[in-house]
């Protein structure tokens, strides 16, 4: 497919840059931005957000439908951009009066005036670039979890929206439910006691991952524009059955099952327990072998499964232990849950709902409690202590409880930075999760760093194999300079470099 005969974005525009093109951009009236008004964190005399989404189906359909059913009626979707028009074909016919763009560049770069807040649910290794840009504008930013396809990124982001001052939330919506209000009631309340341990597990990857790199060269899909997709990955040829969701299990574009489900489920202890970056990470993943003693190396892909541990030192000196488990692992089984239960229904599910995804488990030195998703639906064990638990409500709930995490993100977007909390900022909350969620894949990545070797085998003979360094080690984590400080090799992923045309990333 050609490329498109614009110049492509070299990097995220400067506020020179913007104010240059606000300057000679084309008449048009929806609203006026903030900052263009009266600076910085300055209150629109509008009581409607106008926002641009970036991304039209799956989660962005999702967070779309959900600005559109503010309460308070506040939010319009004034624009829609896509790089594919399967995608994005129901929320043209669902928003008539949203205008529609392919490329999000030729989106900023003409309608900048014209909006005032930017959400975006694109594949992840985009995330980064298009949330920065819009940031430079002076724009409010909602942006799916996990906020950056690689450490170094979330740490950008987090610094831009401190430098920028606007208004930030993660796409994380159990940050706002009920649930993490009666957690931290609970701790706070010494049901639990200290926590020394947390179990946090998932049934992702719900798509294919451990597999070699697809052959063949079919045909890119008509509506789809490949180039545009690709954006700051290095160029592949369209890969059939990658488009829209497969592509989480490829580290060039996803971020595997701890990037799709890690926020939510690593979030409630991040949040409650402030734990700040961890200080060492070690763990397994599965392997797979094509041939006897031939183990099947698969490096551009995420493992079936892996089991990870993170080590914090808590504000007060506490150690903390934060185990991760996807593909199918969990935790061993809890005295606590009867023999004859799925234990994964009992500790994870949202009642009624048969709604496993995921769940996180807190072992205290007074007793345990898990809770599903996002921190949804909490649970003393054994589940009989429940009946009798009358802790009062000490923190206001989020008007919709998950529902509300779109909705309040619009209101403090009207009310200007400063002026309202919301439940996942980049500063001090979803920049350090997302940055110590993927510090689990730079773990598995590392798991991957081969060397050729041959050897001898008692029974067949000599044979041609690998020696992998960065298996089975205990990585130390610098997470202030972002650095793993016991194995360099480590640390080629903690920042990917950028296809040309696209990058760098700059304030």
């Amino acid at each position: 497919m050609k490329k498109r005969k614009t110049t492509p974005v070299k990097k995220a525009l400067t506020r020179g840059e913007f104010i240059k093109k606000v300057a000679l951009a084309g008449a048009g009236f929806y609203i006026v931005p903030r900052f263009v008004l009266g600076g910085k964190g300055f209150v629109a005399p509008s009581d409607k957000l106008y926002i641009a989404a970036v991304g039209c189906g799956g989660e962005a359909e999702n967070d779309i439908h959900h600005y559109a059913s503010a309460p308070k009626k506040n939010a319009v979707v004034a624009f829609l951009c896509d790089v594919d028009d399967r995608q994005a074909k129901p929320r043209i016919k669902e928003f008539p009066k949203a205008k529609f763009y392919h490329d999000w560049r030729e989106l900023f770069d003409k309608e900048n005036k014209h909006f005032d807040a930017v959400t975006v649910a694109i594949p992840d290794h985009n995330h980064a670039l298009v949330g920065l840009s819009a940031m430079q504008l002076n724009k409010h930013l909602y942006l799916q979890k996990p906020l950056t396809h690689d450490i170094y990124e979330a740490r950008l982001l987090t610094e831009a929206a401190e430098r920028y001052k606007v208004v930030t939330q993660m796409g994380d919506q159990g940050a706002s439910c009920d649930g993490m209000r009666t957690l931290r009631e609970w701790f706070e309340a010494g049901l639990i006691g200290d926590i020394e341990k947390v179990y946090c597990w998932t049934d992702r990857p719900v798509w294919p991952q451990g597999i070699s790199w697809p052959g063949g060269k079919p045909p890119v899909p008509a509506g789809l524009k490949w180039d545009l997709w690709l954006g700051t990955a290095q160029y592949v040829d369209y890969i059939d059955n990658l488009v829209p969701f497969n592509w989480r299990g490829w580290w060039q574009f996803g971020t595997g099952a701890l990037g799709d489900m890690g926020c939510h489920i690593m979030g409630p202890p991040f949040k409650l327990l402030e734990l700040g970056y961890p200080t060492e990470i070690s763990g397994s993943a599965s392997t797979v072998y094509k041939g006897i003693f031939k183990e099947g190396v698969y490096p551009q892909s995420g493992p079936v499964s892996s089991s990870l541990k993170f080590r914090f030192t808590t504000k007060n000196g506490r150690e903390v232990d934060l185990f991760w488990m996807d593909g199918g692992i969990t935790p061993e089984r809890l005295t606590e849950v009867d023999p004859g239960s799925n234990s994964n229904e009992v500790l994870g599910d949202w009642p009624g709902e048969n709604d496993f995804e995921g769940c996180t488990l807190f072992i205290g030195t007074k007793g345990k409690v898990s809770c599903g998703w996002g921190g949804s639906h909490p649970r003393l064990l054994p589940l009989s202590l429940n009946k009798d638990v009358h802790i009062p409500e000490k923190y206001p709930r989020v008007e919709g409880g998950m529902d509300g995490h779109w909705w309040q993100w619009v209101d403090a977007c009207i009310a200007g930075h400063g002026k309202m909390e919301v439940d996942s900022p980049f500063v001090g909350y979803a920049g350090p999760l997302t940055e110590t969620v993927l510090l689990g894949n730079l773990l598995l990545r590392s798991f991957n760093i081969k060397e050729k070797i041959k050897r001898n085998d008692p029974v067949y003979g000599n044979m041609e194999g690998y020696r992998f360094s960065g298996r089975y080690l205990a990585l130390k984590w610098d997470g202030e300079n972002m650095r793993v400080t016991n194995y360099e090799p480590a640390n080629q992923f903690i920042k990917r470099e950028y296809r040309k045309g696209w990058g760098p990333l700059s304030l």
